[in-house]
């Protein structure tokens, strides 16, 4: 086995068969020790670094491989050190897709493995593409924008240079995959939550108690006349006194009243 092939199969195949673990027999619950999350049309790493670092920064975890598809796409090669069933593999890498990536179309986004598109032992980087005639080849982090418009090689890899970057790559424990799927769970449920309470129109201000208003009485002081005031200038002044009774106000007018108008208004 030459260096390149162990270094693929050390990250990405599955372990000899060990007869202590059980065996995963359905059809979604068929092991997996690759993930691989590719963006295409057009090969973004401006974009998708955003995952390779998302992934080490905020989850902890080593950072994966990067390699360009030989066709249009770069992609996150994912190495596990026990498989995991195809529900957590797909789980795991939609929730990458929805944390770091929203804006994206979801048809530039391809998630493996699937039931439909397994890894299995034919597929392998670096590898010849049928359909191009170009190679995949796994690339250092640095050279990676510069397979951006040409995510291939039209000459194969060095076999030694290809190694060299997989002997970098550590695998993700179980502890550390399960810690990580958490996360992303309860990190989008509360994104989700915090968007649709966003999304709610602001309650109305509560209305301020009802006080009946107050109700103040100002005291009418009765008018001082004076103590030297003319009799006629008195009557004038009651008569005219708002504060004063009305029958007392009346009797006054009639007081200054000429004698002859005083008979007719009694009369």
């Amino acid at each position: 086995m030459t260096r390149l092939k162990a270094e693929f199969q050390r990250l990405y195949r599955h372990p000899p068969a060990d007869a202590a673990s059980p065996p995963l027999n359905t059809e979604t619950e068929i092991g997996s020790r690759a993930m691989v999350f590719e963006l295409a049309r057009p090969a973004d790493w401006e974009q998708l670094s955003t995952v390779w670092r998302g992934v080490q920064r905020d989850l902890d975890l080593p950072a994966p491989g990067i390699a360009a598809s030989g066709l249009d796409g770069l992609q996150l090669w994912f190495s596990l050190s026990e498989p995991v069933s195809l529900v957590q593999v797909q789980s795991f890498l939609d929730h990458l897709r929805r944390r770091y990536l929203p804006e994206v179309a979801a048809r530039r986004i391809k998630l493996m493995p699937t039931v439909d598109n397994p890894l299995d032992d034919t597929t392998s980087v670096p590898a010849l593409q049928a359909a191009t005639g170009n190679w995949s080849t796994f690339v250092a982090p640095d050279l990676a924008p510069l397979f951006a418009e040409t995510p291939w090689l039209d000459i194969p890899p060095g076999r030694d240079g290809q190694a060299h970057l997989l002997s970098a790559l550590k695998s993700i424990q179980p502890a550390a995959f399960s810690t990580a799927l958490a996360q992303l769970q309860a990190d989008l449920q509360a994104n989700e939550a915090a968007e649709t309470a966003a999304a709610q129109p602001p309650e109305p201000p509560p209305e301020p108690p009802h006080t009946a208003p107050a109700i103040t009485t100002t005291a009418t002081q009765p008018r001082d006349y004076g103590p030297n005031l003319a009799p006629q200038t008195f009557l004038l002044a009651v008569m005219n006194d708002p504060t004063a009774p009305l029958a007392l106000r009346i009797e006054a007018a009639k007081a200054l009243l000429p004698a002859e108008n005083t008979a007719t208004i009694t009369a």
